[in-house]
């Protein structure tokens, strides 16, 4: 799978594209082991609205380094941020935003997982773990908690008991217990995990980009409301759907025996 570069250069992420519609978001800053500094997260909430505004792209991968993903925050940025400097700038707001983009996100995650690291890979929609990663909320262990959607996405994720063990006692769980929690999709070997990552990415980008889209707002819509009213929702976006050219395309492949070519109308 051939990839190139962006054109735009950053600080602290590097952002490619490749020939099979995927966009791919490398954190890198590997001295400060990937923390999410105000800088970093900036620079990935752009470089996400750019792919989420491509044609070029229709499934985007974010990744880390080979051992780690995200350490989390930037301690020493936020040891010098007071409540009310904090709610000025705002920055747990990118957390929100990324889960805004329309475009699929998969998570590719090697090594160490921790505290906003996981907040981030959680406001992805699919999260791919190296067998040998460690993941945790470990936050409590300086004083604080999750905040910028750990206390909320990781109790959806895993159920009360499991996030109140994780969340309470700040430890760290591995790649086996997260999947086995339902904290991760998948779990392959270390060296396969980007690999993985691309593979799925491309899967999805051959298939109705339109219908991706539809499906991923209504899996995010039963977190956000009841069953009658995100039944009601599920079924809207159904009906919408049928009449797409995504639908009478993939209908005719189907039935023609060949593979279909999906243009997102």
């Amino acid at each position: 799978m051939e990839t190139q570069q962006s054109e735009k250069k950053y600080e602290n992420i590097n952002v490619e594209k490749s020939e099979s519609l995927v966009g791919i978001v490398r954190l890198n800053r590997p001295i400060g082991m990937n923390a999410l500094s105000s800088s970093l997260m900036k620079e990935l909430l752009e470089a996400l609205n750019e792919l989420d505004a491509d044609d070029e792209v229709r499934c985007i991968v974010v990744t880390g380094g080979d051992k780690i993903f995200s350490a989390g925050a930037d301690i020493k940025e936020m040891s010098n941020i007071g409540t009310i400097d904090a709610l000025k700038r705002g920055n747990l707001d990118y957390f929100d935003n990324i889960r805004k983009i329309t475009k699929p996100i998969i998570a590719a995650i090697n090594g160490y997982c921790l505290g906003g690291g996981l907040e981030l890979a959680m406001a992805c929609d699919i999260l791919i773990g190296g067998e040998n990663s460690k993941l945790g909320q470990p936050e409590i262990n300086i004083g604080i908690m999750p905040g910028a959607g750990g206390t909320q996405r990781l109790t959806r994720a895993v159920g009360k008991y499991k996030a109140m063990d994780l969340i309470l006692s700040g430890r760290l769980i591995g790649a086996k217990e997260a999947y086995d929690a339902g904290l991760l999709s998948r779990v392959v070997p270390d060296e396969s995990v980007l690999i993985e990552a691309k593979r799925l990415a491309s899967e999805i980008s051959s298939k109705s980009p339109l219908a991706a889209r539809v499906a991923k707002e209504c899996v995010l819509k039963a977190f956000d409301t009841t069953l009658k009213d995100g039944l009601e929702f599920e079924r809207r976006n159904f009906y919408l759907l049928l009449g797409s050219e995504d639908k009478e395309e993939g209908m005719k492949a189907f039935t023609e025996k060949r593979k279909a070519s999906f243009k997102g109308r």
